[in-house]
């Protein structure tokens, strides 16, 4: 589920910002707007053997990245521009990628992490649906807009699934192509794991994903704004305070040599 989820784990899929007031709809349609939105999801993300190269701008405290990125066989290859606002020189930008490119152990340990987020991607965004009580806003230039609330008959099956209770807020889908084109939310009430042990989040942490079609009906995800107070014991991979920006986005060869990504990501003004 890279084009969708990959990098936000269990906030891509549970935080959301507070909707305004709800207009009236029958539920069961504007379940079947979600449903559909999830199965085209589903279907284009299994469909989607497409590789891209773009800009990147990260931000957490303490460590902002400027790079591009260029995804691969092996894994995302990046060129670190900038690192907490100090210029790397052009070797040590090469020298970074050729550690990458030349070290199995480094690719592995991406692909195997890569592989476990699609799966617990795709096992949360199935459970869209069920999770919570939809309820259509309104329709604005081509999409549609609904609001969504915890429903109290879903039982979570996992730690993060859990959190999905403590979520309210909105989704816009695309009419045309029935994709998500964003997600805004924020915890309406705190979630402890273990009593507080294996993790404590608070409520107000908020959420901001913005996606985009790049291009040959791919969508992917353009912004990230993700700003959480607690402890996250149990999702060590996910950051709490993180803005994301990418951009510049071209498509790749699928299958471009890993060597010649490297000379690719060079060629980039910068």
């Amino acid at each position: 589920m890279r084009r969708i989820w990959r990098g936000l784990g269990v906030w891509g899929l549970a935080l959301f910002a507070v909707s305004p007031a709800i207009h009236g709809q029958e539920p069961g349609q504007t379940r079947k707007i979600v449903e559909q939105a999830v199965r085209t999801e589903l279907a284009a993300d299994g469909a989607d053997h497409s590789h891209w190269i773009y800009f990147e701008i990260d931000r957490k405290p303490g460590d902002t990245v400027e790079q591009w990125v260029a995804e691969t066989n092996k894994g995302d290859l990046n060129r670190v521009l900038k690192e907490n606002g100090q210029q790397l020189s052009t070797n040590e930008q090469q020298s970074r990628m050729d550690s990458y490119a030349g070290n199995p152990v480094a690719q592995a340990k991406q692909h195997k992490s890569d592989r476990h987020d699609d799966q617990q991607a795709r096992q949360m965004l199935s459970m869209l649906p069920q999770a919570f009580i939809w309820t259509k806003l309104g329709d604005r230039n081509g999409r549609t807009e609904l609001h969504f609330a915890p429903d109290p008959r879903f039982h979570p099956p996992s730690y993060e699934a859990r959190v999905f209770a403590a979520m309210e807020g909105t989704m816009t889908v695309d009419d045309a192509q029935h994709r998500i084109a964003s997600l805004r939310g924020r915890m309406i009430h705190d979630v402890k794991f273990g009593f507080g042990l294996l993790g404590d989040l608070r409520a107000g942490g908020s959420f901001d994903v913005e996606r985009r079609e790049t291009g040959n009906g791919v969508w992917q995800i353009t912004e990230t704004h993700i700003h959480v107070a607690g402890r996250a014991l149990l999702f060590k991979s996910i950051s709490d305070q993180e803005d994301d920006v990418k951009s510049k986005f071209k498509e790749i060869p699928q299958n471009l040599p890993i060597k010649k990504a490297e000379k690719l990501l060079m060629a980039q003004n910068t």
